[in-house]
């Protein structure tokens, strides 16, 4: 889909990022006890830094640190804690690596301490509805923020995608009274939160509605349940299925994707890549 209101290139940390010459890979890198898949495995430095290093060489263009858990029935933490935990891994990484960094995060003063620390871009589950000052921090700083679809509800109004694109709409405006060059603006459809098995399929299928938004857009299935559902697999036998939502999502508009198995999904991606175009076949 055509990048109406946001460029197709990006430099950042020192890399450009070309959305029209390739579908980006975004590794997952969780320093937290508690997640879905790999909760513990990454919270030292030594061990973050050689899976970022190991991602980065299997085909990831950024790397996308997270502090707190967002899986259902997850704990908050306080900002002090979030930040003890994302800040000394970001600083290490964008010491020796060198790499784009993202930081997930809702919080402001989280997400502001990532980007002095070394981060480049926000990456917030809220869509800047639960801090909207994580906005301001966006605008100060110039970075993309990645506006995820969420909400506190499943009471969706007719037709679903319609209700999808009110909901991205209210972030895009918070971040742009907020001072958020519209070219830093990236959307997520949220796929795994407010929405039960049937609502995110709904929202797969309805990818290209948001594509056609024109701002970059970034798809995270990866492990996700509703491929544990619709597959009747445990997590960590979702890869294959985390590959078909991807191949899917580069056929509707789908620019960046965020996930575990980078090696085979930055295999499929190329694939897929030059099979529409994107990226001609070098030999």
């Amino acid at each position: 889909m055509e990048l109406s209101k946001a460029r197709a290139s990006y430099k950042l940390g020192g890399t450009t990022i070309n959305f029209s010459e390739e579908t980006v890979i975004m590794g997952i890198l969780n320093v937290t006890p508690d997640s879905f898949s790999d909760g513990g495995k990454y919270g030292r430095r030594n061990l973050a830094l050689e899976h970022a290093r190991t991602m980065l060489a299997d085909g990831a263009k950024i790397i996308d640190v997270g502090g707190e858990s967002t899986r259902p029935g997850y704990t908050p933490i306080s900002v002090e804690e979030e930040i003890d935990r994302v800040v000394p891994i970001i600083e290490i990484l964008a010491r020796e690596l060198g790499c784009v960094l993202s930081i997930d995060t809702s919080k402001a003063a989280v997400a502001e301490a990532a980007i002095i620390a070394g981060a480049s871009i926000i990456n917030d589950v809220w869509g800047a509805k639960r801090e909207p000052a994580i906005a301001e921090v966006a605008a100060r700083y110039g970075v993309p923020i990645i506006l995820m679809h969420n909400r506190e509800n499943r009471d969706y109004q007719l037709p679903f995608m319609g209700a999808i694109i009110e909901d991205l709409q209210e972030s895009i405006d918070i971040a742009k009274r907020a001072g958020v060059n519209e070219e830093m603006i990236w959307l997520d459809p949220g796929i795994g939160f407010a929405k039960d098995l049937e609502q995110n399929i709904l929202a797969m299928q309805g990818l290209s509605s948001i594509a056609e938004l024109g701002y970059p857009v970034l798809l995270g299935t990866s492990r996700k349940g509703m491929i544990g559902k619709v597959l009747d697999l445990p997590v960590e036998e979702r890869m294959e299925g985390t590959g078909a939502t991807v191949c899917y999502g580069i056929e509707h508009g789908a620019h960046i994707m965020r996930v575990h198995d980078v090696k085979e999904i930055s295999r499929m991606v190329k694939m897929m890549d030059v099979l529409t175009k994107k990226a001609a076949y070098t030999g």
